[in-house]
C-alpha cells in the first residue's frame, strides 16, 4: 500500500479547506515492507509493586503468552497507607483505544488514566498490552484478549503460583470487559469469543464499550456530517481499518462490521449486560446507535448513554465528560452479578 491509498475515499466526501494526511495525523511512517515507524515516542513509565512507596494504587507487568511477547499491567487500588485493598475488588479488563496501530501500556498518559480509574472504580484493572497493526492484523488483537482472560483464569486455579494480587484480593465471579475506541471493538469480539470458553472459575459480568470504532463499507451521514473530527477525521478511519484488517477483506468484513453475516452472530445472544457510550458529533456514532439496536434485537440487556454533543474520545480532554463515564463504569460494575446470558 502506498501512502495515500485510502480504501473507499472520494474527494466530495472531505471538506477541502485543508487536505488532511492520515499518515501525519497518526504520526507514522509506511515502510516498504508493510510495517510502519510510530514517529510519536514517549518515555516508557516503570510499574511500582511496592506498598512501601505510598502510592495509592500499586502496578506490575506479567507475560501472558512469551511466544507472542504480549503482557499485561495490572492495578491494584490501596485503601490507605497501610497498603491493605478494601476487600475483594471485581477484576477489569482494559483494552485501550489506539487506533490499531499506536502506544503500549507503559504509555504516560495511558498509565496514569488507569492508576485513577481504579482508585475512582474500586476495581483491580488488567491493562492488556496486546499487538499493534499492521505488523499483526485481526484477529491477532482478540487473541490477545482472549490471552489475557485465560492467564487470570490460570492464575485463579493455581493454588501455589498463581498472581498473589489476584488470588488474595481479586473477585473472579465479577470481571469486566472494557475499552474505548477500537479498544471498546475489542471488548466486543473479546466477549463474542468468550462465549466459546470454559473461563470458570471466572465469570464475564458485563462488557464496557465507549464510543467502540465499527466500520462498513457504505458512509453514514455522522462519517460524512463529522468528516474532519479531531481524533479520528475520515481519512484517518478509511487508513486505520485498511492497516489492521485482513489483507483481501473489505469494511463489510464482521471484525470492522458487526452487523454484517458472520459467526459472531450466533453468539451475541449468550452475551453479558453490556455499556454503550457515545457522542452525537463522533463520525461513528451512527455505526454505535445500529450496533446497539442490533444488541438489543437479539436478547442482550443493553446500557446506552448517547450524549448530543462531542467528538470522538472527547473525554480525554473534556474533563466533565471524563468524570461523567467514569460515574457510568462505577454504576454498572455495582449492578448484582449477572454473568452471561445463559437462558438463551
Amino acid at each position: 500500500m502506498k501512502e495515500g491509498d485510502i480504501s473507499q475515499s472520494k474527494a466530495e466526501d472531505i471538506p477541502t479547506d485543508k487536505p488532511i494526511n492520515p499518515f501525519q495525523h497518526l504520526n507514522i511512517i509506511l515502510n516498504p515492507d508493510g510495517s510502519v515507524c510510530r514517529l510519536l515516542t514517549s518515555i516508557p513509565v516503570v510499574p511500582n509493586s511496592d506498598p512501601s512507596s505510598g502510592d495509592p494504587v500499586l502496578s506490575k507487568d506479567s507475560i501472558i503468552n512469551p511466544t507472542t511477547n504480549t503482557f499485561v499491567r495490572i492495578y491494584l487500588p490501596l485503601k490507605s497507607t497501610t497498603g491493605e485493598p478494601p476487600r475483594r475488588l471485581p477484576i477489569v479488563f482494559y483494552f485501550y483505544g489506539c487506533s490499531w496501530v499506536q502506544f503500549s501500556a507503559d504509555n504516560p498518559p495511558l498509565h496514569l488514566e488507569r492508576q485513577r480509574t481504579a482508585i475512582a472504580i474500586s476495581s483491580i484493572i488488567i491493562l492488556v498490552n496486546y499487538r499493534l497493526s499492521p505488523e499483526v492484523r485481526l484477529p491477532g488483537q482478540y487473541d490477545d484478549a482472549i490471552d489475557a482472560l485465560l492467564w487470570v483464569k490460570k492464575q485463579a486455579e493455581d493454588d501455589q503460583n498463581g498472581d498473589p494480587w489476584l488470588r488474595e484480593h481479586g473477585d473472579f465471579s465479577r470481571c469486566f470487559l472494557s475499552g474505548s475506541g477500537n479498544g471498546g471493538n475489542i471488548a466486543f469480539h473479546c466477549a463474542v469469543g468468550a462465549v466459546d470458553v470454559d473461563l470458570g472459575p471466572l465469570r464475564i459480568a458485563g462488557v464496557i464499550m465507549n464510543q467502540p470504532l465499527f466500520g462498513g463499507q457504505m458512509r453514514t451521514r455522522s462519517e460524512l456530517q463529522f468528516a474532519r473530527d479531531p481524533i479520528v477525521p475520515l481519512p484517518v478511519l478509511d487508513l486505520v481499518w485498511k492497516l489492521a484488517l485482513p489483507e483481501g477483506v473489505d469494511r463489510d468484513h464482521y471484525y470492522c462490521n458487526p452487523m454484517s453475516a458472520g459467526p459472531h452472530l450466533a453468539k451475541i445472544p449468550f452475551l453479558p449486560r453490556c455499556l454503550v457510550n457515545g457522542f452525537g458529533m463522533d463520525p461513528t456514532v451512527d455505526r454505535q446507535r445500529d450496533f446497539v439496536q442490533m444488541l438489543i434485537s437479539m436478547g442482550v440487556n443493553v446500557e446506552a448513554h448517547f450524549e448530543d454533543v462531542g467528538f470522538h474520545r472527547i473525554e480525554i480532554v473534556d474533563p466533565r465528560r471524563h468524570d461523567a463515564l467514569i460515574t457510568l463504569y462505577k454504576e454498572f460494575i455495582s449492578v448484582p452479578n449477572l454473568g452471561f446470558n445463559i437462558e438463551n
